[in-house]
């Protein structure tokens, strides 16, 4: 074995002003990296319709059937990417992870910001959708180290609105960049103006990194600060050496725990992708005119991150680091929520509401999943790996309900098509609620018999 993991370490110690001071460090600068990986990510959806649009309105010319092409392929790299990248982190550190991935990223916008044609836009995203799957896995492994078990839940629930923070800047740089550019200079060159001055902003978040970002405390010379060799609460045994073999790496990879993880983060990825993306849609159809739709949707973002914190707080609290019976306790929130999406969905303010209810109860399970769960279960040298392995089988959801709603929802009478869609999310959140249950089996279990065998030693 190598590395620092024979160093024992006494979590209850305090932090010296070094460590403390470092760890802002670390927290600040992968807050703001994983927001950065969202400025190289989405500006593609808001350019979608002058990229559609015909050449003589002064568009690309490419049609909105080549624009989902694109994002489809940025999709299925990024889901693929998932697994390269939980293998990369894992053996080399997620340092290489984060600067490798953002840097490769921003050099494919740089191209988008010059690009022309539908091949070049579908080759470069795909390439963009491997790299920035770098993001996540990369920032959990870079957090893992620098936070102790009584207070990982709380402070990466507050941590894990990065993403918000990164959708919120692109759409508002990005769309500022989109409307100033194309009404001075055409929407040609707004498309170009809005890839080009995000890209830049990421390359100053690129340099925060390189700096603030360590991937533990002995790189820059200080002491450890969790205890790696504390397995009480660990339901999956891994090397916890600073690098792996890829035999070490499918031990971790195919023990059952991790790839049931996957299914509940595929349910979870489902049923926020199929609100995100169709959410005001549904509430217009169901007679909510569109800018009230379109405001009245956001109820489910604004309860999911509140959803969010409070998960991680009740981890800390009332759990005792049992990510498990969170999420389990939460999935039967999110079954609840879909039983009152469909006793209300006659009414459209009511409806939003209840949506909100199933953005709470979701969104802790999404940031546990693949966050303070992903280090928990087997422990902080394989945080990068469970959170890319998870996500990895998580992100198939998004594809598949892009398509399988797209179908339900066309050619049907509109109620009929929101109640058929709303019936599917419901069966979805009942299988995340029978995966969750054989985890929490499964880690109850595998708790016994450890504390079984500790009273026998």
């Amino acid at each position: 074995m190598t590395g620092q993991a024979s160093i024992l370490v006494n979590e209850d110690n305090r932090l010296s002003r070094e460590q403390q001071l470092w760890r802002i460090k670390i927290l600040v600068s992968t807050y703001f990296g994983y927001a950065g990986f969202y400025l190289v990510r989405k500006v593609f959806t808001i350019c979608k319709s002058t990229l559609a649009a015909p050449v003589e309105e002064g568009g690309y010319g490419m049609g909105f059937e080549a624009v989902a092409n694109i994002w489809t392929a940025y999709l299925i790299a990024y889901m693929l990417g998932m697994f390269i990248s939980s293998f990369i982190g894992r053996k080399w550190g997620p340092r290489i992870l984060l600067l490798g991935g953002l840097g490769l990223s921003m050099a494919c916008n740089i191209v988008f910001g010059f690009a022309n044609s539908y091949a070049t836009f579908l080759v470069f995203m795909f390439f963009n959708g491997l790299v920035q799957s770098a993001g996540w896995p990369g920032t959990v492994g870079a957090v893992s180290e620098w936070l102790r078990k009584k207070e990982r839940g709380t402070i990466m629930g507050f941590w894990s609105t990065n993403y918000v923070v990164g959708n919120i800047v692109v759409k508002n740089l990005g769309g500022f960049l989109l409307a100033t550019c194309s009404i001075k200079y055409g929407s040609y060159m707004g498309v170009r103006y809005s890839f080009l001055g995000c890209t830049l902003l990421a390359f100053a978040i690129w340099w925060l990194l390189f700096f603030w970002q360590r991937n533990k405390p002995q790189d820059v010379g200080l002491d450890p600060i969790v205890d790696l060799n504390r397995d009480t609460d660990r339901s999956v045994k891994a090397s916890v050496a600073e690098r792996v073999t890829f035999r070490q790496y499918l031990d971790l990879l195919l023990n059952p725990v991790v790839p049931l993880m996957g299914c509940c983060y595929f349910c979870v990825k489902f049923l926020r992708y199929a609100l995100d993306s169709w959410l005001p849609t549904f509430l217009d159809l169901q007679g909510m005119d569109v800018g009230r739709a379109a405001y009245y949707s956001a109820i489910f973002d604004y309860a999911g991150l509140a959803g969010a914190i409070v998960a991680g707080v009740v981890l800390d609290r009332f759990f005792k680091g049992r990510w498990e019976r969170v999420c389990l306790f939460m999935s039967l929130g999110t079954v609840a929520g879909y039983l009152a999406v469909a006793r209300f969905g006659a009414n459209p303010y009511a409806l939003a509401f209840t949506y909100g209810l199933v953005g709470f109860m979701l969104y802790g399970p999404d940031t546990l999943l693949c966050g303070a769960g992903s280090v928990i279960v087997a422990g902080e040298r394989n945080a990068v790996a469970v959170a890319g392995i998870v996500n990895g089988m998580g992100s198939i959801g998004p594809i598949v309900q892009e398509q399988v709603i797209g179908r339900i929802m066309g050619g049907r009478v509109p109620g009929e098509a929101v109640q058929l869609a709303n019936s599917l999310s419901l069966s979805i959140s009942v299988f995340f609620v029978v995966f969750m249950g054989i985890i929490a089996w499964q880690v109850s279990r595998i708790r016994r018999t450890q504390n079984e065998n500790a009273g026998g030693f």
